[in-house]
């Protein structure tokens, strides 16, 4: 490495310089504080925990993007957290096992091996809310509720609703009794979205008619939520198991409906993300011009149980970085006040006063500071503020 390499910083790891790194510790304050206004309160996991514990009911992909390192005191592996949820999960399970339902809320950097994406970083700043305790629609409708006011007031315009459900295709494979192996060949084929294969497929391996019909139907069943009504029915004629589901979503769909009517809402029963972690009802937002979510979750009841408590859970994050640069949100600018030097305790009296009451004092250490619209100034033995 050359003098001028070392100072590189890795691929996909960003510094953030002023002034965005105000604006995106104005947004994360104002964000926090709007989850806080919906009741959830705010938990800080470690960034730091025994592997063993960090990846407790989660998937192989977070293991992949999980950095590794040995503790140097009991020789133990342990990991740098790759997705706050875990913990969150794990705090709700047995730091605070709480009674019924509950609430909370982070924002603090993760750490990815690999990015998730072309469009992502290796180190977001994740922010979200999990919902611990309330297993019916309501906690689905509430929590999607909380992720689309969020967006609002990160002032993102323009989002789009994708809403999917991994409890419907669990429900129709359990139906067609599918081993591990055949649900991983659907999986695969249901992810490319190619309907005639997936047919191909169905018809190949299974001999009911029915569920040769229910799973044609999943594979075509994308598009606005409004239009899909019918084949939901129809869906729940042909695998009862999986009306419950269906139901629920129709009465998610109705009631964002009504309380976002600016966001458009589309259903994709192919959408399978986190099939290994997720249990019911997935969600994501999109806005035009970026290729990947602003933002997303879904339901992963099991994870609670992998910490010796089962509890009903739901939740949604974002990267607090992502939200600062696409949203329009904007923060009053704070007044820049110039002071000169001096040994007078009477001015630092004077600026303390002024910090309390908001201004942004600065001393003039090396000529006057860009910036300031305000000075204070000495006249009959008293600092006062007067125009720059």
């Amino acid at each position: 490495m050359t003098g001028a390499d070392r100072w590189l910083l890795p691929d996909g790891i960003d510094e953030i310089l002023p002034p965005q790194a105000r604006r995106i510790e104005q947004l994360r304050r104002h964000l926090l504080d709007y989850l806080d206004n919906c009741g959830y309160d705010f938990v800080i996991p470690p960034a730091l925990e025994y592997l063993d514990s960090l990846l407790t009911g989660t998937g192989k992909d977070l293991d992949l993007r999980t950095f590794k390192v040995t503790d140097q005191l009991s020789g133990r592996l342990m990991g740098l957290s790759a997705d706050t949820t875990p913990q969150v999960a794990r705090i709700d399970a047995h730091s605070l096992a709480p009674e019924g339902v509950s609430r909370l809320s982070y924002c603090r950097t993760v750490f990815h091996t690999r990015p998730a994406s072309l469009l992502a970083s290796r180190t977001p700043t994740q922010i979200g809310a999990e919902l611990y305790g309330e297993a019916t629609i309501s906690g689905d409708i509430e929590i999607i509720s909380v992720m689309l006011s969020l967006l609002t007031e990160a002032g993102i315009e323009g989002v789009h609703l994708d809403l999917g459900n991994v409890g419907v295709f669990r429900a129709l494979a359990d139906s067609a009794g599918l081993s591990d192996e055949q649900q991983s060949e659907l999986f695969d084929l249901l992810k490319l979205k190619c309907q005639t294969d997936t047919l191909a497929w169905v018809e190949r391996e299974l001999n009911d008619e029915h569920l040769i019909e229910a799973f044609n139907l999943v594979a075509g069943m994308q598009g606005n939520a409004s239009a899909l009504t019918d084949k939901f029915t129809r869906l729940a004629e042909l695998v009862p198991v999986a009306a419950q589901q269906l139901s629920d979503m129709t009465q998610a769909i109705d009631a964002l409906t009504q309380r976002f009517p600016q966001v458009s809402i589309t259903c994709d029963l192919t959408e399978l993300r986190g099939y290994d972690y997720h249990t019911g009802l997935v969600f994501a937002a999109y806005v035009p011009g970026y290729g990947d979510a602003v933002a997303q979750g879904g339901r992963y009841d099991e994870t609670g149980a992998d910490f010796g408590r089962a509890r009903p859970a739901t939740g949604f994050s974002a990267d607090l970085k992502v939200l600062a640069r696409l949203g329009q949100r904007q923060f009053e600018a704070k007044e820049t006040v110039a002071v000169p030097q001096s040994d007078d305790p009477a001015l630092w009296q004077a600026m303390a006063e002024l910090r309390a009451e908001g201004y942004r004092v600065v001393t003039e250490l090396d000529g006057e500071i860009a910036g300031a619209s305000k000075r204070l100034a000495q006249d009959n033995g008293q600092w006062t503020l007067v125009n720059a």
